[in-house]
């Protein structure tokens, strides 16, 4: 049933109030929106000090040395366990703590140092690399980014070293991307010690392992309203009434990982272990995802360049018809849709971690669109892969079919790529309805905003007639560079157009969403994939081989989402929306009363 007016209003309200509550800036994402391009947030492309890089270098040699001999992703998958002796060993390797202080044990990485890292961990066992993810991506991360002093020095040492496992306990049964809809209750205990809590939650990775769980949970509110907030609790399994319903629940990938069922009964949490405010539980929820997200990203690079190295190994060497696979065109586009998307994924993963690091306010919208695009073009990849390699990659002996198996998760977890899509569209339109209401105001008292209605007018009138800078260093870019620019122009048209024929009606059609959504991302991909080809062709290696090769690569990439973003904007009006939606209409009319039942 259809949400009524009043309803649509109140979730709007609540959004409004957790997504755009205190200053607002405008990220790289919000001003395409705009029509602007902010090429100091993407340019010169992000690269590690030479001394970082050597650090990260040993890492990954130590990683890869250990990971030979210790981690067997077989073994992982088909007994649905990471082993003891890995969890202690990549403790020992500091991957546990990687971004926290040395003096918690941490080795002070940079988020960019840490991501390539996780591609190396995601190019070798899926399994490892969620644990991993979870345990210091959402897990330590909310410690160092929420915990007090106290709390810190008590658990970031033995989270670091890997003698203690963290987990972010927030899905439910009835909150999944729905999170703000959690059911968790946390009341205040009668002596004011602490609080009371009870509830359920589910599919949390580490949730059954874990020492130290980040419970979101609803409280009663303070307003005078007394409206009921979200807040986050550090727990531990020693409390009384903490429950392990289902220690590693059985799945179709990313097996190795403990995602367990918990249940909490009037078990007693001291207000010591409140983190954060009082009522806000969903922003740290949020904040912290964003950087599970980055790390999502690379992830989805290493087993990606996995992916490439496979695909092309298996075409040069598979004969049939008499010739090499590889020289069959079918194939060849496979193989030029994953090497460019591997290239491209790498630079807006690099980028979205850059922001982290250089302390941006605002890259919520980013690190969405890292997440909602890599993890598609992973998927296509490896199904390519698959496809390329035909029969041999059906069967248990390749690494191939529990690749797809692991990697059909990334479309789902930490936020469901379609809730995403309509994240990203709402919040990038948020601004730009308000520029408008302003506008409305404006006109309604053409005395007192005279000067904002001959902005706007002006406004429109040099973007129909200029193309925003996109300022690179190499003259070959600089075509790409204008094609982009005008892409840029043409999606704000877009956007402006939707807003201006839909009114309010737009916060809720979700095929505009997706439409505008994708668009941003492909413009975000290719402004990536430009500042990462700028700073090739300045460097040393433009004009090694592997140079030539990454910038053929890049400049592919280019190409392709060149064309998509045309073909995106093209229909942004939806030729086949009715159409569509009177389908679908049709077909569940059919089983809404109960008619069909097999």
């Amino acid at each position: 049933m259809a949400l009524t007016k009043e309803q649509l209003e109140e979730q709007k309200k609540d959004a409004v109030e957790l997504l755009f509550s205190g200053p607002q800036t405008l990220g790289f994402a919000k001003a395409m929106f705009f029509g602007h391009f902010r090429h100091e947030l993407l340019f010169p492309y992000p690269r590690l000090s030479p001394e970082e890089g050597y650090h990260v270098e040993k890492a990954i040699t130590d990683l890869r040395e250990f990971a030979a001999t210790k981690m067997d992703p077989v073994a992982i998958d088909r007994e649905a366990e990471i082993p003891l002796d890995v969890v202690v060993g990549l403790g020992n390797l500091g991957i546990l703590g990687m971004t926290a202080p040395a003096s918690f044990g941490g080795r002070d990485f940079s988020q960019l140092a840490y991501t390539k890292v996780m591609e190396a961990i995601g190019g070798i066992c899926s399994s490892t690399a969620v644990f991993v993810n979870a345990h210091h991506s959402i897990g330590i991360r909310a410690l160092l980014l929420f915990g007090t002093p106290e709390q810190q020095k008590r658990w970031l040492g033995p989270l670091c070293h890997g003698s203690q496992i963290a987990a972010f306990a927030l899905t439910e049964p009835e909150a999944g991307s729905d999170a703000a809809n959690v059911q968790t209750t946390a009341v205040p205990s009668p002596d004011g010690a602490g609080y009371i809590l009870n509830g359920e939650k589910r599919w949390i990775t580490n949730g059954g392992i874990a020492q130290v769980l980040t419970v979101i949970a609803r409280t009663p509110g303070s307003g005078g309203n007394r409206k009921k907030e979200i807040t986050a609790f550090l727990v531990t399994p020693d409390m009384p009434g903490f429950e392990v319903v289902e220690k590693r629940m059985a799945k179709t990938g990313i097996r190795g990982t403990a995602t367990g069922r918990l249940k909490f009964t009037n078990m007693f949490v001291p207000k010591e272990n409140l983190l954060g405010k009082v009522g806000k539980g969903l922003k740290i929820a949020l904040t912290v995802l964003d950087f599970g997200r980055t790390t999502f990203g690379a992830s989805c690079t290493g087993a990606a360049k996995v992916c490439v190295e496979a695909a092309c190994k298996h075409a040069l060497s598979r004969v049939q018809f008499q010739q090499p696979i590889a020289e069959f065109e079918l194939v060849q586009k496979k193989i030029a849709f994953m090497a460019a998307h591997a290239f491209a994924m790498e630079a807006v993963t690099s980028n979205c971690a850059s922001l982290i690091d250089r302390n941006f306010d605002d890259y919520m919208l980013e690190t969405a669109m890292l997440k909602v695009w890599s993890t598609e073009a992973l998927w296509k990849i490896v199904n390519d892969t698959i496809q390329i390699l035909g029969g041999k990659a059906y069967f248990l002996d390749q690494p191939y079919e529990r690749m797809m198996r692991d990697a059909r998760i990334n479309m789902i977890g930490e936020g469901a790529n379609d809730v995403l899509r309509g994240f990203i569209a709402v919040v990038g339109l948020k601004p730009l309805g308000d520029y408008f209401l302003k506008l409305q105001d404006a006109a309604w008292h053409p005395w007192r905003g005279l000067p904002s209605l001959c902005g706007f007018a002006w406004n429109q009138v040099k973007r129909r007639l200029t193309v925003p800078e996109v300022p690179v260093a190499s003259a070959v870019l600089k075509p790409w560079a204008t094609s982009l620019g005008k892409r840029v122009r043409q999606f704000a048209l877009a956007v402006q157009r939707q807003i201006f024929r839909l009114r309010e009606a737009i916060i809720t059609r979700e095929l505009i969403h997706e439409r505008i959504a994708d668009a941003a991302c492909e413009l975000y991909a290719s402004s990536c994939v430009l500042a990462r080809l700028d700073a090739l062709l300045q460097s040393s290696d433009a004009n090694t081989p592997e140079g030539k090769k990454d910038f053929l690569t890049g400049e592919y990439y280019l190409r392709f989402s060149d064309n998509r973003i045309g073909s995106i904007l093209a229909d942004m009006d939806g030729k086949l929306d009715s159409a569509t939606l009177a389908a679908a209409e049709n077909t569940l009319s059919i089983y809404r009363n109960g008619s069909q039942t097999s």
